[in-house]
């Protein structure tokens, strides 16, 4: 038999606003400790210098983290023209200066437009992406360089938000897909400027529906935890199916109900063609569901725990 997991069976979405200096694994496992949770994960990391939006799933709502990590992002980056590190970012040691240039506001703007809409990026070394089974950013600290496939991203939009060009730092507001790194827009557009960049403060303002407005430090969180209790911090807890208030949502009447919990797939009324849709038994959020190509509703994901739903 395999070791039994310990801790609570909870379940619902912690929005944590990271702060800078750990990175989303040690935010994560904080948090978890606090509320003793048997389960939980991330929804996309966010590099250690960074902070901001990061929803943490437990219990039943890891089961809809998939779709928060697919979401589009928007961030605030500060970004030192002239220098380029190693990390591409204020962590990272300083490879090359320029001193000598000289840039407008004009040049700036101009440079930020060849980055918006889709484009190919080529991921940093320092990221947690994997190569054979092994995180990019273990092989760049043994200073080791692979080849990486550049990869479609999208840029919603790209503006810049703040410039003073006697301290030469700038700073950009971004809205992209997921897997958009805010780091390589830095470096390559100092590349464009012919001055090098890198990234000296990040900040996620979004991340799919949610925003910075409804997020708790872990400072915040542990006060919660101090003057109410573990109930008082379980209220900071937002359901399921919040993390995909954007699919369409169908009621579904008792029989049908027992036959998606059984796995099969029923008739409904007003369909979509395709796509995801949220599934209630009267008000109670019973999982995910999608249109199969016999133009029934199918279950994807299923909960087992009973959440209050979002309206």
């Amino acid at each position: 038999m395999g070791r039994q997991k310990r801790g609570r069976d909870i379940s619902g979405i912690f929005l944590l606003d990271k702060e800078p200096g750990v990175t989303s694994n040690q935010a994560l496992q904080a948090v978890k400790r606090v509320f003793g949770a048997k389960k939980a994960g991330h929804t996309g990391s966010l590099d250690p210098l960074a902070t901001g939006v990061l929803p943490l799933c437990f219990g039943e709502s890891t089961k809809v983290s998939q779709y928060l990590l697919d979401s589009d992002k928007s961030y605030r980056a500060s970004i030192m023209l002239g220098q380029t590190t190693e990390t591409g970012d204020s962590d990272g040691r300083v490879i090359e200066t320029v001193s000598d240039f000289n840039i407008t506001e004009k040049d700036i703007v101009s440079a930020l437009k060849q980055f918006e809409g889709t484009i190919d990026q080529t991921p940093p070394m320092y990221s947690a992406l994997k190569v054979g089974g092994t995180p990019l950013y273990r092989l760049a600290r043994k200073g080791i360089v692979v080849e990486r496939e550049p990869r479609q991203v999208a840029v919603h939009d790209i503006k810049l938000t703040g410039c003073d060009l006697v301290s030469r730092e700038i700073e950009i507001i971004v809205s992209c897909s997921k897997g958009t790194y805010i780091r390589s827009i830095a470096e390559d557009l100092g590349g464009t400027l012919g001055c090098g960049g890198h990234i000296t403060a990040l900040r996620r303002l979004k991340a799919g529906k949610f925003e910075e407005s409804n997020c708790h430090t872990f400072y915040q969180l542990c006060e919660i935890l101090e003057r109410q209790g573990l109930s008082g911090a379980e209220e900071c807890l937002l359901p399921t199916d919040s993390a995909i208030i954007h699919f369409p949502k169908i009621k579904l009447p008792t029989e049908a109900v027992r036959w998606i919990l059984n796995g099969h797939a029923v008739n409904a009324n007003e369909l979509p063609e395709t796509g995801l849709l949220r599934m209630y038994d009267e008000n109670t959020f019973i999982g995910i569901g999608f249109v199969d190509s016999d133009g029934k509703l199918a279950p994807k994901r299923l909960m087992q725990s009973v959440h209050k739903p979002m309206d």
